[in-house]
């Protein structure tokens, strides 16, 4: 019932994918990206946090963001999540390891910057 009246606030969706290892038809190897979820119901969250160095400088600005998704799903380390909300689309890594609750998982994300 708690898992039901979390998904009705999970009103984006994301797709994972994965940089995999094929074979080609010569019997070389090569790398393609491969989607292993689609139209997943999650919530994309950010928060603005403030940073102080300890220099003269103004303070800077840092955006944290987490996925609020279902706790029975497994996302890779290095994969890219793709988030679609409100007809805009936000390319993401998971950054850290997901915090996992008994109805839900939020994992923090950084910017999508390429395969590792």
């Amino acid at each position: 019932m708690v898992r039901d009246a979390l998904r009705v606030l999970w009103t984006d969706t994301c797709t994972v994918t994965e940089y995999q290892e094929y074979v080609r038809d010569n019997k070389s190897t090569g790398h393609t990206e491969v989607d292993v979820l689609t139209d997943v119901p999650c919530k994309l969250s950010f928060e603005r946090l403030q940073t102080v160095n300890q220099t003269e400088s103004a303070p800077e600005l840092v955006q944290a963001t987490k996925l609020f998704i279902d706790n029975d799903i497994t996302i890779k380390p290095g994969s890219k999540i793709t988030v679609y909300r409100n007809g805009r689309t936000f390319e993401y890594s998971q950054s850290g390891d997901p915090g996992i609750f008994t109805n839900h998982q939020e994992i923090p994300l950084t910017p999508f910057e390429g395969y590792a």
